[in-house]
C-alpha cells in the first residue's frame, strides 16, 4: 500500500478513535446499534446503508422526489419553470401524505396545486399577451390580474409633479385631470407610466380626481419582474410610452399653433 494512503487511513482511524471517546457521539453510535469500543468506518457505512435501505418505502420515495423538485425551485430565475417545478413537487408530497396516512400533509400540498396552477396560467397568459403586444396588440387587459384596486373621490390628488413615482395606474371609472396641461383622462387610460422611465423616478405631472372613480395600480417593481419574465414586454412598454410622448408633443404643437394664430389675429 502506498505511504500516502496509509497516512490518510491512520489519520481517519485516529479521528474515529477520538470521536468515540466523546460521550455524545458514543451515545449516537449506540442508538445506531454500533459498539463504540469496536467501531470502524466500514461498520458505520454499512449501518447507514442498512438504515437507508430499511427506510426506503414508496411513500418516502415520493417525498424524496418532491423534495428534489422543491430544491430545484430555489435554483430557478424565472417564474414559469419555478411554478411548474413547484406543482410537480406539491403533487409528489401530496402522494406522500396519502401513502403515509398524513392527512395534514396531503391536504396542504393538495391545496397548493390549484393555487400554483392559477398563478402559472396567469403568467403564461401574461407572456402570450406581451408577445402579442410586440406584434402590435396594445391592449392593457392582460395586466389587470396583476393590479390592485383603488378608489378616489372628487378633489383627491393622486400625485403631484415631482413626487416619487413607484406605481403605474389604469383608470377604470371616473375622470381625472392633468393640471399642468389641462387634459382630462377618462376610463381605460394609463397614468404614471412615464415616471417609470425618468432617471430619478419622479412624477412628470399632477393628477387630480374630478369625478369619483376607480383605478387599478401596479408597482414599478412588479413591472420589472414582468419584464424579466419576458423581455418582449420591454418592447410593449417602449411602444406604450412612445405613444404617450408623441401625443404630448402633438398636443403642445397644436397649442403652440393656436397661440401663434391668436397672436397673428391680434396684430392684424
Amino acid at each position: 500500500m502506498p505511504s500516502g494512503s496509509a497516512d490518510i487511513s491512520s489519520i481517519l482511524d485516529r479521528i474515529l478513535d477520538a470521536a468515540t471517546d466523546n460521550l455524545r457521539i458514543a451515545k449516537v453510535l449506540v442508538q445506531m446499534g454500533l459498539d463504540p469500543n469496536n467501531v470502524t468506518w466500514d461498520a458505520i457505512f454499512n449501518r447507514l446503508l442498512e438504515i437507508f435501505v430499511h427506510n426506503i418505502t414508496l411513500a418516502n420515495l415520493f417525498a424524496t422526489i418532491g423534495a428534489g423538485f422543491f430544491v430545484a425551485t430555489l435554483l430557478m430565475r424565472t417564474m414559469v419553470p419555478l411554478r411548474v417545478a413547484n406543482m410537480i413537487g406539491c403533487a409528489f408530497f401530496a402522494i406522500f401524505g396519502a401513502l403515509s396516512a398524513n392527512v395534514s400533509t396531503f391536504l396542504l400540498y393538495l391545496l397548493m396545486l390549484p393555487i400554483n396552477a392559477l398563478r402559472l396560467r396567469q403568467m403564461l397568459k401574461l407572456v402570450k399577451k406581451a408577445r402579442h403586444a410586440a406584434e402590435g396588440d396594445m391592449s392593457i387587459e392582460w395586466l389587470k390580474p396583476f393590479m390592485t384596486e383603488r378608489k378616489y373621490r372628487h378633489g383627491d390628488t393622486l400625485f403631484k409633479l415631482g413626487d416619487p413615482a413607484k406605481e403605474m395606474l389604469l383608470t377604470v371609472t371616473g375622470k381625472f385631470l392633468v393640471k399642468e396641461i389641462g387634459v382630462e383622462i377618462g376610463p381605460g387610460a394609463l397614468m404614471g407610466e412615464l415616471g417609470f422611465l425618468t432617471p430619478d423616478n419622479r412624477r412628470t405631472g399632477t393628477i387630480e380626481c374630478v369625478e369619483d372613480g376607480q383605478v387599478l395600480t401596479i408597482t414599478y417593481d412588479r413591472l420589472l419582474e414582468i419584464y424579466f419574465q419576458d423581455p418582449q414586454f420591454g418592447y410593449y412598454f417602449l411602444v406604450l410610452t412612445s405613444q404617450r410622448l408623441l401625443q404630448n408633443i402633438d398636443r403642445l404643437q397644436k397649442q403652440l399653433a393656436a397661440a401663434r394664430a391668436a397672436t397673428t389675429n391680434k396684430i392684424a
